[in-house]
């Protein structure tokens, strides 16, 4: 079977063959920092990203403030709700990895005993990036860059084939977007409230700092009376 997938009879199989050659050809020590970037790296970088585009948000604050915090929120959420979808497809699929399929395999990581298609690893990173494009565009083109890295090293690693990612890349997608509408008229009353409140406004808006104290977001301005002046 290695030797038709390498001839390209199946060009899922042949393109899972040719990057997971890289692997070979690697200086030594690549293929370890692949597999850990691919299997937590990645991952972790993806949340840092996430707390970064919170932060730029609550700084930038504005009138929109609100509906773009709820388009952050949406995007963890997004790819939580999109990895439960997973579980079903992968049970009704039930495609075997590839290492158990074809011999000749350079597998970066053990312990992959669940089915191939979809990616969890595809899926999520692919939901979060494509979320954050929905609350800002900049850090959002950084977070879909970093989930085609993620997919790549998946095959690099030979634990999936191009389709199983290709798959995770479109449910990602479709449950961000597709639901996204329904998610903005939930979250986004609920991030107003969070804004005007005394204690967690502090998560959506940076206050202002005024003579009397900071200014909470539908606050008065606190009175200044002459006999305040005066002193």
């Amino acid at each position: 079977m290695a030797v038709l997938a390498e001839s390209g009879s199946d060009p899922d199989v042949g393109l899972l063959f040719d990057i997971n050659g890289l692997a070979r050809s690697a200086p030594p020590g690549v293929d370890r920092a692949v597999a850990f970037v691919g299997e937590y790296g990645l991952l972790c970088a993806m949340a840092l990203l996430v707390l970064a585009c919170w932060w730029s948000l609550r700084r930038r604050g504005g009138t929109d403030v609100a509906s773009g915090m709820a388009a952050l929120v949406w995007a963890p959420v997004a790819a939580g709700l999109a990895f439960l979808v997973n579980i079903p497809i992968r049970d009704f699929v039930r495609r075997p990895r590839p290492f158990h399929e074809y011999q000749g395999l350079d597998v970066l990581v053990h312990g992959q005993h669940g089915f191939s298609f979809v990616s969890d690893h595809a899926t999520l990173t692919m939901a979060v990036g494509v979320g954050l494009f929905v609350a800002h565009r900049r850090f959002g083109l950084v977070g879909i860059g970093l989930a085609l890295v993620e997919g790549f090293c998946r095959v690099f690693m030979g634990v999936h084939y191009p389709t199983d990612v290709v798959g995770g890349f479109a449910l990602g997608t479709a449950v961000v977007l597709l639901l996204a509408p329904g998610a903005s008229a939930l979250l986004t009353p609920l991030v107003r409230v969070v804004e005007r409140s005394p204690r967690m406004g502090w998560l959506v808006r940076r206050r202002s700092a005024g003579r009397g104290g900071a200014v909470v977001p539908g606050t008065r301005l606190p009175v200044v009376e002459e006999r305040d002046l005066a002193a």
